[in-house]
Parts: C-alpha cells; structure tokens; sequence
C-alpha cells in the first residue's frame, strides 16, 4: 500500500469530509460526518478534525488541507477571499494556515465579486470550480454548481469573471415548509416523481420567469381545483425555482458552454432540466471535483 501523503477536507456549513490520499493519489480513507462549520464552532474545529485523523491513523506529521467554511470570518481561521476577475490558479496560492496547530494545516480563501450593484461571495465552490476545469480551462463557459445555495460561475480562459449565487435550495426548503404551500407538498415523498409536473414548470418559468410566484401558488390552486397530487405540487415547486435560477443565470452566458458540478439528487434535476430546455451541458461529479481541486492545492504548496 501507498504511503500517505496528505489530508484533504471539505468542511461545510452542515457537513465535514474527509479523505486520506496516498502518495500516488489514491483515496486511503475517507470519514463523513454531520460535523460542519455550526457544530464545529461548538465543539471546538481542531478538536473534531482531530478525532477524524486519529480514526483515520493519520500520522503526526502529515499536512492537511482544508476548504469550505473552516475559512469563514465565524470559522476556524478566516482564510480571505480573492477578488475576481482571478485566475484559477491563484486559489492554489491563497491558502493562510492555522497559527497554533502542531502539524501544518492550511485553508483555502474563497473569491469575491465586489461589485457594489451585484456583490457576491463563494466558499468552498472555487474548489469545486478548480477540481473541475483545472487551472488552464479553455474558452467561455458557465459553471452550474447546485446547492442550498447554488453558484453560477463565468470562467473565460481560466480566468473567472464574476458569478452569481442563486438561493434555490433554501428557497424550496423555506417555502414546502413554512407558507400555505406546505399542505400542498405534503407525502410529495410516499409518491412517484412527477416528471412531466416537473418539466412544464422549469419550462415556463425559464419563457417567463415574471410569473414566478403566480405559478408557485399554482401548485396550491391546481391540487384544490383539479386535484393534483402532492408530487406533483411539489415538483411544480421545485421545476419553478430551477427554470427561474436558469433563466437568470444565463442572461450573462447565452454563448457559453454548461458544465453541471453535481451529485445525487441535484445532478439528476439540474440534467433533466438541462435537457427540457434543450441546453448543452457537461456534467462532472461533485465529489471528484472537490477532491482534484483540493489535490491541486496540496500539490502546490506541498510538492514532492
């Protein structure tokens, strides 16, 4: 077996993973809990990554590098951010590390937009961003990465130009559980998706997206005029904040190229999505991007 070459971690707002990588780049180990940046700053960051590396045998001197809400100004060690418009490579250069620690543990910064009329931030996502393209990605393209908060990033060249986060994950999350559309979804989980539901709404919110919050309180109207089903109500919700978030998205990049940075459930709405409204798209896992941009930084500042 390969000895060990470092750690890398992804350390959210609401999760934390962790791989052990080898020194040929295998994955030696990996540890996932539901202990991110909120829960951490209770327990204390150094001590619940800590219990990870002793489960994981990490030896004393091995190097850890860490992107996410770790670096947040309310997390472990504020690690900054890089002004956009920025290559992709200065992420790699950007790391801070944590003062106090007896093994070398560095944080990656996230990248602002300081725009005064469109300002934005990212945390976490550039990792993705840079696992993803690389550092010499070619031509223009926009990157779609999904989420509670999901990110659409213009990169030209390798060079990132500005992004936008749309929050489409805490917008559904809020509205099927705390306005009157909470009856409506209700069992939306014992039923069979509803695709074509799905479909329509992405579909006209993307043509018309000024009709947004009429046709969300449609999904409520439908099911007590015409009796539509809670997967179906639930799946007008979801088809309309998507097709909304897509609309607004590509008003900066009808030209461009699509890659969908995703996993799981996400990555199956955002394609089908993507495929209604007849876009070209590129999808790459969400976990292998994290993990190759987190290599690319540890290989950077820990070359062997």
């Amino acid at each position: 077996m390969t000895n060990p070459a470092y750690v890398s971690v992804d350390w959210g707002t609401s999760s934390f993973r962790l791989w052990l990588i080898g020194r040929d780049g295998s994955i030696l180990a990996e540890r996932r809990s539901g202990e991110g940046m909120t829960s951490a700053a209770k327990t204390g960051f150094s001590t619940v990554l800590s219990g990870h590396l002793a489960a994981v045998e990490a030896p004393a001197s091995l190097p850890v590098i860490v992107c996410g809400m770790a670096g947040a100004k309310q997390g472990w060690f504020e690690a900054g951010y890089i002004d956009v418009p920025a290559s992709l490579a200065s992420i790699l250069t950007g790391a801070v590390s944590v003062p106090g620690e007896s093994r070398d543990i560095r944080i990656l910064p996230g990248l602002a937009q300081r725009d005064a009329a469109r300002p934005d931030v990212m945390r976490g996502e550039e990792t993705q961003l840079l696992g993803a393209l690389g550092r010499a990605s070619v031509g223009a393209q926009a990157v779609c990465m999904p989420g509670t908060h999901s990110k659409w990033v213009h990169v030209n060249d390798g060079k990132v130009t500005g992004f936008s986060t749309f929050m489409t994950g805490e917008l559904f999350d809020a509205i099927s559980k705390h306005t009157i559309l909470s009856h409506a979804v209700s069992g939306a989980e014992e039923q069979p998706a509803d695709a074509a539901a799905f479909e329509a709404a992405v579909s006209t919110a993307f043509a018309q997206p000024a009709l947004a919050s009429n046709m969300l309180f449609a999904a409520r109207s439908g099911q007590l005029l015409h009796g539509i089903s809670a997967a179906a109500a639930q799946a007008r919700l979801s088809g309309t904040l998507i097709g909304l978030e897509i609309a607004g998205a590509l008003q900066d990049a009808a030209n461009s190229s699509i890659t969908l940075v995703a996993s799981g459930r996400l990555q199956a709405l955002y394609e089908q999505a993507f495929r209604t409204l007849s876009l070209d798209f590129t999808a790459i896992d969400a976990d292998a991007a994290v993990r190759r941009g987190l290599s690319a930084a540890a290989e950077a500042i820990w070359p062997n």
